[in-house]
């Protein structure tokens, strides 16, 4: 399960925080409660409970000192719908306004089409939209580059240690890296791939390579052991030993 992240809506109206740059993930947006429904919806074996008078959707309250929320989850995206304050005996309590909320829409959709709602109450309205599911696509490259920045750096440390080429499945493509080191300096660097993946991916994958100047990279037409075969592509250059041993004291400090 993915982390819980706002609606716009949700951030904006119930959270009253400002939408942030795509750069900056919604679900890692820096708030109680937001943290405690990641932290709910983290393990899929979590029981949550159900917001009964809620009856056209499931949803699952989510609560963290006054803080209390409606959580909604897709496949495996779970959305965080609306917030507010915990008020209890009051009819400000977030989970009664809520409730009635979600009735006095439900006339007023039912009031509006000829088809009425068979449910009891309505919260369509708080569900993910276009601006939602767009804003979603944005930080696709976001979480694209993060994920490479670990990948990357995780196939060459593991290659400057053996001398051995490193793969990982990129699911439209395998990214192979081989750091071939002779007397403790790295003197060459290939990157292979193999399939279907984007040119601005590849620039973006060699712009990763610690240690290398990204105009120097140069296409190979063979690995130093055989011919390419029909979808490999490969890309090769020299690493600065300085970076390279960095990149193995690192990696000796994380173990």
């Amino acid at each position: 399960m993915e982390r819980v992240r706002p609606t716009i809506r949700a951030l904006r109206e119930d959270l009253s925080i400002p939408l942030p740059p795509a750069d900056d993930p919604l679900d890692e947006i820096d708030h109680p409660l937001l943290a405690k429904a990641s932290e709910r919806f983290a393990d899929e074996g979590t029981r949550h409970e159900r917001i009964r008078a809620i009856d056209d959707q499931i949803l699952f309250k989510v609560k963290i000192q006054r803080w209390r929320g409606a959580v909604w989850t897709e496949q495996t995206l779970p959305w965080l719908i609306a917030a507010g304050l915990r008020e209890e005996g009051s009819g400000d309590d977030f989970y009664a306004g809520l409730e009635r909320d979600a009735v006095a829409a439900r006339a007023r959709y039912n009031a509006a089409h000829t088809k009425p709602l068979s449910s009891s109450a309505y919260v369509g309205w708080l569900l993910p939209g276009k601006d939602d599911y767009e804003r979603y696509q944005l930080e696709a490259a976001t979480r694209l580059r993060r994920r490479l920045d670990a990948i990357v750096c995780g196939l060459v440390r593991d290659s400057l240690r053996d001398g051995h080429e490193h793969v990982v499945d990129m699911r439209t493509f395998v990214l192979g890296i081989q750091v071939r080191a002779e007397d403790g300096y790295a003197t060459y660097v290939a990157v292979r791939i193999v399939g279907s993946a984007p040119d601005d991916i590849v620039a973006v994958i060699l712009a990763r390579i610690p240690g290398c100047d990204r105009d120097n990279w140069g296409f190979e037409y063979r690995l130093p052991h055989r011919p390419l075969y029909g979808a490999e592509q490969v890309w090769s250059t020299l690493m600065d030993p300085a970076a390279a041993a960095k990149i193995l004291e690192e990696g000796d400090a994380d173990r």
